[in-house]
């Protein structure tokens, strides 16, 4: 379990880091903005939210240098409210969501940065795009339409499960497509520069796989405050 202290629990999630060029995304998401102001204190610009109503409260409470990553699933009617400035938002999980993203960038004149969400878990709750569905739209027609938009890469959520060789099969396998898709002649509004995958359970084995960015929560602010 972390500690009370953030900056000690900061320094402690770092210093098992398999990756120095792997990102810590703090994830603040039911945590009060004192607990980001330590973390920011701490060094910490990447925070990562999953409600579009306590992101956006957050972020005007907080330091513009703050860069906000949007985690959860998101409703397409409420794109609109984080759309002028979030930096990075990791869950989009379908074609529809995307082309939302796209028409309110377009509509403030803002090229908006996203992850692909694959589904790679055995669970049907998880949200994501299937392989298939993904390839046949970076390589049609509809994504070159896009001007709003900037594919950074992928995001994917393992199994919640205790068997730590199905987590590792299935962030090996987003890591292959991954890679694959690296050495494909890609349409310019799609770049593979990141892949987001690992959480405050499993971050060793994703980083072992190849993630460029961790989604850290508890380990960092302690367990989450439902209320």
């Amino acid at each position: 379990m972390p500690n009370t202290n953030i900056r000690d629990n900061i320094k402690q999630t770092l210093s098992t880091f398999m990756r120095q060029d792997c990102r810590l995304i703090a994830v603040s998401k039911t945590k009060p903005v004192s607990a980001i102001e330590e973390a920011y204190a701490a060094g910490i610009r990447d925070f990562g939210e999953n409600k579009v109503q306590e992101l956006t409260d957050k972020a005007v409470q907080l330091p513009e240098d703050i860069r906000w990553h949007m985690i959860g699933h998101l409703q397409r009617n409420k794109v609109k409210y984080i759309a002028p400035f979030v930096h990075l938002i990791q869950s989009v999980d379908s074609l529809r969501l995307l082309k939302q993203i796209d028409k309110e960038g377009k509509k403030i004149g803002r090229v908006i940065s996203c992850l692909l969400q694959v589904h790679i878990a055995k669970e049907e709750s998880k949200y994501g795009w299937d392989e298939t569905e993904l390839t046949d739209f970076l390589f049609g027609e509809e994504v070159r339409e896009m001007k709003n938009i900037q594919v950074e890469g992928l995001m994917g959520m393992a199994t919640n499960t205790e068997d730590q060789q199905t987590i590792r099969n299935e962030f090996r396998a987003l890591a292959h497509l991954f890679e694959r898709l690296k050495q494909e002649p890609l349409p310019d509004q799609v770049k593979m520069n990141e892949l987001s995958m690992g959480m405050s359970g499993d971050y060793p084995i994703a980083q072992e796989e190849g993630s460029t960015m961790v989604r850290i929560g508890s380990a960092i602010f302690g367990a989450r405050n439902y209320s």
